[in-house]
């Protein structure tokens, strides 16, 4: 309970604007309610998968009207999926490790439409109503949600752990703006002295 409160202190001495990139929109405020070890990016990467493998079950079911043998390839491909994603979430955690990024926001109005679109064409592609390359299929349905890891959730996550060790996230980011603000202040105080020279010049 201590250390719940200790997170909730730390979380709350940050500015607003602090806390918007740290905890984000409602999907990523969500995922920050969860332990660290459970919403590590690669979990939340499978958990996906193990989402797309439940919308899988009616297009797999009822592709043709030979039934038996249906739920074989429907649980290798789902099993497939579902490490990809894992795999996937992994490699978006060790890259944001290495760069240091801060989270994005991905383009929701694209993104999110993705997975029922690929679902739908995938359907249509089962059902041999129109053939449609399963490549189309597959990425529409898989792309959004480790894109999602790797711009928003993954970045986030890195904060989050920051906080959780004591250290400030923010912190270099705060001397970078502050010796952007001097420069921009100096700037200004010798563009100031320069109008007045003019001034001065021209007066005489």
């Amino acid at each position: 309970m201590n250390r719940l409160s200790k997170w909730k202190n730390s979380i709350e001495s940050l500015d607003s604007r602090d806390q918007e990139t740290l905890l984000g929109t409602s999907l990523s405020r969500l995922f920050t309610k969860l332990p660290l070890w459970i919403s590590h990016p690669s979990n939340i990467g499978g958990f996906y998968g193990i989402l797309c493998s439940i919308a899988l079950i009616l297009p797999y079911r009822f592709a043709n009207e030979e039934y038996s043998g249906w739920w074989a390839d429907w649980g290798l491909h789902c099993c497939l999926l579902i490490v990809a994603c894992f795999f996937l979430g992994l490699c978006s955690t060790i890259l944001v490790s290495i760069s240091k990024r801060f989270p994005a926001a991905p383009p929701r109005s694209i993104l999110y439409p993705m997975p029922f679109l690929g679902l739908a064409l995938l359907t249509i592609d089962r059902t041999q109503i129109y053939n449609i390359p399963a490549i189309i299929c597959w990425v529409l349905l898989l792309l959004p949600g480790p894109l999602y890891i790797h711009l928003s959730w993954a970045p986030r996550w890195r904060l989050l752990c920051m906080i959780e060790d004591g250290k400030n996230p923010f912190f270099n980011q705060e001397a970078i703006e502050k010796e952007y603000d001097d420069l921009e202040d100096s700037s200004s105080k010798q563009d100031l002295e320069i109008i007045s020279v003019v001034e001065d010049f021209e007066s005489e």
